[in-house]
């Protein structure tokens, strides 16, 4: 099958839609399809061998300029390529670069609005390129937001086109005035989509009804990962350490897991212990963890947490194999849990709130436990648990491991993933 997958550059930061398009694209390359993963705005920055076309449309300062100021939506395209080239892009990714939702309302909804949005001029560049390459099968994009593009692929490219659904609700929820327009062109351009394919069950619920999309549209192909150097964690002698692996912002959660390691020094007997942290910090959130550190610092506890920063994947893979249980207490109800199924596959078991796709995974894999969410007393109760019990804490994380390899590698995904576009096709 001949593939085209349209994803979006995630500017300087390691992105869990990014991660998922690329080891995806890579695993059905691997099983003899023909796949173009094509970028839109900025290059890919996935944590493992990059697949993605060398060619990059829509890019990040061409749309921008476009929805700023009228007069570069008519500048001629070998001027644009000044700005469109990967060198600028690059530069461009590696200063502050806002992805806040209220700071890109109005170029969501251009893009969103299609051919009659401020990016004319981008689809034409993207189309005609299109129509020289060898015909494609089907085109996938990578989520909702992108649906602006699905009427111009269909028409040009003459194929079925499938969108996937990644956690995009999140994004819309912070458009304040602009989300139900958002929604509503959302809703228009999917008529043009031949299938939807959620990450997990609980989002193809969700999306149904957040979106007002038609069931029979919705399937289920749950994130899958690369487990290439993974390998369940090694028994060493350290204190008992607790780690979070995320973006670092407040609907991550980490604020809740830092009072819970407060609650378990403070009023359960926990000994001294480490709360490890690692993620990406965009600016918007540097203050947030200050007020972290802050607050750390004032229970005595600075020198027992840690923020380490953006990791590549082999510092990630280590950052994991030191960890005894890992949690993600995200206030935002997760639609995938991309880094709980990294810490499972290492034989970390997690702890994680009752909401969104963490019971599901729990229930496939065995690897972890529940908490209330929002509580940081439940969740310190259930952390010394974990602590109490390390025969218990090991068969949960073999669980867990074993789990993710049945049910969460990417080479699962790609069959769940193909069986919907050969379904399209037929």
């Amino acid at each position: 099958m001949r593939i085209l997958s349209i994803t979006a550059g995630p500017a300087g930061m390691y992105c869990g839609s990014c991660i998922r398009d690329n080891a995806l694209a890579r695993e059905m390359i691997r099983e003899g399809h023909d796949v173009t993963l094509l970028p839109l705005y900025t290059p890919t920055r996935p944590d493992e061998e990059n697949v993605s076309d060398e060619h990059i449309f829509f890019g990040g300062i061409s749309v921008y300029l476009e929805e700023k100021a009228p007069l570069f939506r008519y500048t001629p395209r070998w001027l644009d390529k000044l700005w469109d080239s990967r060198f600028a892009l690059g530069l461009a990714s590696k200063g502050s670069v806002s992805n806040q939702a209220d700071d890109l309302a109005p170029l969501t909804i251009s893009m969103l609005r299609g051919e009659h949005g401020h990016q004319r001029k981008e689809f034409g560049k993207m189309l005609d390129w299109l129509v020289t390459q060898p015909r494609y099968d089907v085109v996938c994009l990578s989520y909702t937001l992108l649906l602006g593009l699905a009427e111009p692929l269909k028409r040009a490219l003459k194929c079925p086109i499938v969108c996937a659904m990644q956690g995009e609700d999140l994004f819309l929820d912070g458009l304040g005035a602009a989300k139900d327009q958002a929604i509503a062109l959302i809703r228009e351009q999917s008529q043009h989509v031949d299938a939807l394919i959620a990450v997990s069950e609980y989002y193809g619920e969700f999306m149904t009804s957040y979106l007002g999309l038609p069931a029979n549209k919705i399937h289920v192909a749950a994130l899958g990962i690369s487990l290439e150097g993974y390998s369940p964690r090694s028994e060493i002698a350290q204190p008992f350490t607790i780690g979070y692996f995320a973006r670092v912002a407040p609907e991550k959660g980490l604020h809740i897991l830092a009072e819970a390691y407060r609650i378990l020094r403070r009023d359960r007997g926990l000994p001294p212990s480490r709360l490890l942290a690692a993620g990406y910090l965009g600016p918007e959130s540097r203050a947030y963890l200050e007020r972290i550190d802050k607050a750390m610092q004032e229970a005595g506890l600075a020198a027992e947490f840690q923020y380490q920063g953006q990791m590549t994947r082999e510092q990630k893979l280590e950052f994991l194999s030191q960890l005894d249980v890992f949690s993600t207490p995200s206030i935002y109800h997760e639609p995938k849990g991309l880094s709980v199924l990294e810490a499972m596959a290492s034989g970390v078991p997690v702890v994680l709130p009752s909401h969104g796709a963490f019971p599901e995974i729990v229930r496939n894999t065995g690897g972890g436990v529940l908490c209330d969410p929002e509580s940081p007393a439940s969740l310190a109760d259930a952390i010394l648990s974990q602590h109490r019990d390390a025969d218990a804490r090991r068969r949960m994380g073999a669980a867990g491991a074993a789990g993710v390899r049945e049910h969460y590698g990417v080479a699962r995904s790609a069959r769940d993933t193909l069986k919907v576009l050969q379904a399209v096709l037929q």
